[in-house]
């Protein structure tokens, strides 16, 4: 799940932005100010990072182009400017700060979203096919788990859950994230219960005293420690 920082002084905006990446399974936050940008970014540490800004230019504290230049020099990031400022020497500024893209308001929120995932395939590597610690091996394209060299049989809810927890290691993935996640591809709802179920066979399945992969965050949701 890419997470994406959105910055815009705009909190209507801000919040139709998130609502539609995060209908797309992206991972948003927000910040309203360069200064409250800085702090968010600075928020994010270890295996837990950034894989995009969506920002406006015209911030309360400064131009946005400040902050761009200053999280390039954090870490080689794409950022994509939404802005009303549509004069040429400002799209060229951004282009030449290292933006991927510079889109001018009023846009397309579909437009916007395919740029957005054309973005991600240009700038990230293709995730591997499969995951190996030594003791838990799992082919994402054939759907097959291997434990301790021996096969072991999932179900196809158990092994959704599977792959949605290992593809997002270190963080801690809400119930309410999850239950999206796990929507059966019948029309089957599957409720909190079920989901307590599915993470317990799986634990059973996988586990044992030397190999933990699954913390249970409570009241909160589930995160993979393998």
């Amino acid at each position: 799940m890419q997470n994406i920082l959105v910055v815009e002084d705009d909190r209507e905006l801000n919040e139709a932005l998130c609502y539609a990446l995060e209908k797309q399974e992206y991972h948003t936050s927000t910040a309203f100010s360069i200064q409250e940008a800085k702090e968010t970014y600075q928020s994010f540490t270890g295996k837990e990072k950034l894989q995009l800004v969506i920002q406006d230019v015209n911030l309360p504290d400064g131009e946005g182009f400040a902050f761009c230049q200053w999280v390039k020099a954090q870490q080689d990031i794409p950022v994509l400017f939404l802005t009303a400022r549509d004069l040429e020497e400002d799209v060229l500024k951004g282009y030449d700060l290292g933006a991927e893209d510079y889109i001018t308001k009023p846009f397309s929120m579909k437009v916007l979203l395919r740029k957005i995932e054309l973005i991600f395939k240009r700038t990230q590597p293709e995730q591997p096919g499969e995951y190996d610690d030594g003791y838990l091996k799992i082919d994402w394209e054939r759907a097959k788990v291997m434990v301790d060299q021996k096969a072991c049989a999932v179900t196809p809810t158990e092994f959704r859950l599977l792959k949605v927890l290992a593809e997002n290691q270190g963080r801690l993935l809400t119930y309410e994230i999850l239950l999206e996640q796990l929507w059966d591809c019948d029309g089957q709802f599957v409720d909190k219960h079920t989901l307590a179920v599915n993470v317990n066979r799986l634990r059973r399945k996988l586990e044992n005293t030397e190999h933990k992969y699954i913390s249970n965050v409570y009241g909160m949701g589930y995160q993979w420690i393998g």
